[in-house]
């Protein structure tokens, strides 16, 4: 019987059938079909259904082993019976023996078939005695040996006998006259039961010998010390070079590694001097493990390279599998065939990862990786923690995040909880709160808000807050982001702090007394209305008479404008002013389509410009008084001249990618640059400092520092309403006067080991060039043009920037700089 998908040892079995699973680097079935020819079984049926190509490939017509063997395949499952039934015309005449080719056993065969012929029975059940009968089906029989009972998968309180049917049965033809052609029937659910009744010769016959059912990635790692055990009796096919450690023939074992028995080599592997291999270790053919790697109590499958100081504890390794230098497998990790574990990956205990994944060097997995590509480094990205819904993120990766978040702060705390529009946030928040409250944190559930809102409120003397909504551009994704006190970002320490408990699962739990409460605030808007008129500068807005487009984007700013624009004094005319649940963010492409029909009403309407909101009001996009997109970059040279023609001093916070002509902007007006990295959190904390009047980062993002230092659509919304009423200009006028840049930018795939060797190339290869080290390296010539090299931190790339006088000086700072990283990367 070998047609079983074997689903509980996923992912062991996602890629390869569970017969052909190695014990001590043999397929299980190879293991009873041994049995069967040491008991002189003369021909094999084969019963095949899942990837069965590969067990008729692997041991093809049966030569090997000296019988015959038959193929029978079932299009789909039939079922224990069914499927024996689907190969009756090779067994109906004779008595036959049913195994499992996924069970390692020992049993007396010959001895079985005796006992069955002995008693003249139809059917005879192999029985074994096990400790912990509830995961198999009890037979209960006579002194006779004659089955009184059959009882599937009981509950304790049914257990009246530890002898349980092991799935081997010796049968007469006349069975199958029992047992329906092309349905699904079992033997111990349909066709025993109706024996019974009819009376027929059905006997129990209680072996005595080794019965492991490897139906648990537990109960595998136990077969493989089993057999090193000698609790088993099988033929490994090695020597046994001293006391437990059996050899295989051609492995390279040199000397000075250290073997503890039992343990298994196989053929043709190669262990190198310093290399550790501790009890019960397995090595399939082929295996290298280099040296200072230390291996306990784990099974390596064919062909796996285990890198220089890696650590593996009773854990599998699938075929093809490379395992790179200092990486840790912890206790129970399964890595499925043809994957690669990067260098300092660190894989938490139980953590499965399916076949042709990546996980990158330095990551640190804590959950399963199945759907997606790769294991990430750390939890946090650029956007919180984010990936697929319901695939990488999961209602319970929701709650055990909170659950850590939650127990490093103080009981009691007061915390806020937000979201967007879509379905899955909905249900993630849902998770969110539980877990909280739960934690003894009480919860302020702002419910939909647009996240500067959510920012804003958690600043109001509360402990942080959660915001989780879809990911910019991809509708299939979440982001879940945690705030701090002050409702920005959580800090680079906060996030590994909360990483730490997350990895160790230490979360805190309340009594019944503490649980939270769940209390939702009433007018949240409207406050968040008013303290922006309260704090921005709106002076001659109402005199000015201005008539601006507004498009909501069908997004949480929707939720604002009502209240804002009423206040505001201008004469708005608004668009998609609604929730729209089934489009909770945009594409690049519905973002030019929707700018492109905000350009059509501006200029049909004659007002003074138009603003499009991303879908929960943090970035907001221009467009002049003449339906004219205003691109990101040349939006923030537009607002940097209008704040700093008003300010006349002060100090604008800017990325190191932003073009240099920002500062000739800014100081023809006598205000200051200061250049932060490119993160959102390195550019709002810079906005903390009083002297900071404005910031921006180049992608819609503003921030408006007397009312948050955090990326506020609706606060920059209002400004620029402010600023234009007073300069009395149009916005293509403010964009005319400032000269064009030529700035570029390319990414160049590296990996992650390779990241410090392209960043040291890069200081050797700039010499004596003024170097600006505020975020990556830039390189600045002595004409003014400049080169930006940055990694990225959360993508194996490196992106390359150019800025200089025209589009060839540019072209070629990026071919010489990717050409830098690449060379450094070889």
């Amino acid at each position: 019987m070998a047609g079983g998908e074997g689903t509980r040892l996923r992912p062991m079995t996602a890629s390869m059938p569970k017969p052909l699973l190695p014990i001590v680097n043999k397929p299980i079935m190879e293991h009873v079909l041994r049995l069967l020819q040491r008991h002189e079984f003369s021909e094999t049926v084969v019963t095949v259904q899942f990837l069965a190509s590969l067990v008729r490939n692997y041991f093809g017509d049966g030569e090997e082993f000296g019988m015959p063997l038959h193929y029978a395949t079932e299009a789909t499952p039939l079922g224990t019976a069914g499927s024996v039934k689907n190969a009756e015309e090779m067994l109906q005449d004779e008595t036959f023996l049913v195994i499992s080719g996924d069970a390692l056993t020992d049993f007396d065969l010959t001895d079985l078939v005796r006992f069955h012929r002995e008693k003249g029975a139809m059917v005879t059940v192999c029985l074994a005695r096990v400790p912990d009968p509830l995961e198999f089906g009890i037979t209960i029989i006579d002194d006779e040996g004659r089955v009184q009972r059959f009882l599937e998968k009981p509950t304790w309180g049914q257990v009246f006998s530890d002898t349980v049917n092991t799935g081997i049965y010796v049968m007469e033809p006349e069975v199958f006259d029992y047992v329906a052609r092309d349905e699904v029937v079992d033997w111990s659910g349909d066709v025993f039961p109706r024996l019974l009744d009819e009376g027929q010769a059905i006997y129990g016959y209680v072996a005595e010998g080794y019965w492991e059912d490897v139906g648990t990635h537990e109960s595998y790692l136990q077969a493989q010390a089993d057999v090193l055990s000698g609790k088993v009796d099988v033929d490994l096919g090695a020597f046994e070079v001293s006391p437990g450690i059996w050899v295989a023939e051609g492995a390279d074992v040199h000397p000075d590694a250290v073997l503890s028995g039992p343990m298994y080599i196989g053929d043709y592997a190669k262990v190198e001097a310093g290399a550790e291999l501790r009890e019960y270790t397995v090595l399939g053919s082929n295996v290298v493990v280099k040296s200072g790697a230390f291996l306990h109590r784990a099974v390596v499958h064919d062909n796996v390279f285990i890198g220089p100081q890696t650590n593996l504890r009773a854990c599998v390794v699938g075929k093809n599998t490379d395992i790179m230098r200092a990486a840790r497998l912890a206790e129970g990790v399964i890595v499925g065939d043809e994957c690669v574990v990067g260098e300092e990956a660190i894989i938490s205990a139980g953590v499965k990862i399916y076949p042709f994944k990546t996980v990158e060097a330095g990551a640190v997995v804590t959950t399963n990786v199945i759907f997606e590509s790769r294991g990430q480094r750390t939890l946090f990205g650029p956007r919180g923690v984010s990936g697929i819904v319901n695939v990488e993120i999961t209602p319970e990766l929701a709650v055990r995040l909170a659950g850590a978040w939650a127990s490093t702060l103080k009981k009691g705390s007061t915390v806020t909880t937000s979201r967007d529009v879509s379905r899955a946030a909905r249900a993630f928040k849902r998770a969110v709160i539980a877990a909280l409250t739960s934690s003894a944190i009480n919860v302020v559930d702002l419910e939909v808000v647009p996240v500067p809102v959510a920012r804003l409120e958690t600043a109001q003397g509360r402990a942080g807050g959660v915001v989780i909504r879809t990911t910019p551009g991809q509708a299939e994704s979440v982001d879940i982001l945690f705030l701090d006190g002050d409702g920005a970002d959580l800090s680079q320490a906060a996030q590994r702090k909360l990483e730490r408990v997350f990895s160790r699962a230490e979360f805190r739990r309340a009594f019944p007394g503490e649980i939270g409460d769940l209390s939702f605030p009433p007018r949240v808007m409207e406050a968040y209305a008013l303290e922006l008129l309260r704090r921005v500068d709106t002076t001659g807005v109402a005199e000015a008479s201005l008539k601006v487009v507004v498009d909501t984007g069908g997004g949480t700013a929707a939720l604002v404008l009502p209240s804002l624009l009423g206040r505001l004094g201008v004469d708005a005319l608004t668009v998609n002013n609604g929730l729209d649940e089934s489009s909770p963010t945009e594409s690049d492409a519905d973002r030019r389509d929707a700018l492109h029909r905000l350009g059509s009403l501006v200029a049909s309407s004659r007002a003074a410009f138009g603003v499009h909101f991303d879908p929960v009001g943090e970035r907001l996009s221009l467009v002049d008084e003449r339906g004219v997109v205003v691109a990101d970059e040349r939006a923030l040279l537009v607002v940097v001249d209008l704040v700093a023609a008003e300010r006349k001093k002060g100090t604008v916070a800017l990325p190191v990618t932003t073009t240099r002509l920002a500062e000739q902007v800014a100081t023809f007006h006598g205000v200051d640059i200061r250049w932060v990295g490119t993160s959102a959190a390195e550019l709002t904390s810079a906005c903390n400092d009083p002297d900071v009047v404005f910031g921006g980062d180049g992608r819609g993002g503003f921030v408006v520092p007397e009312f948050s230092t955090a990326i506020d659509g609706l606060a920059a919304f209002v400004q620029l309403v402010g600023l234009v009423a007073r300069t009395q200009m149009r916005l293509s006028e403010i964009d005319a006067r400032i000269p064009h840049s030529h700035i570029m930018r390319r990414a160049v795939a590296t990996p992650w080991a390779a990241k410090g060797a392209v960043m040291r190339a890069v200081v050797e290869e700039a010499g004596d060039r003024v170097m600006d080290t505020t975020d990556g390296v830039r390189v600045i010539e002595d004409d003014g043009s400049w080169s930006l090299i940055l990694p990225d931190p959360s993508e194996p790339v490196t992106h390359v920037w150019a800025e200089a006088d025209d589009d060839q000086r540019v072209q070629e700072h990026l071919d010489r700089w990717s050409d830098v990283v690449e060379r450094a990367d070889t």
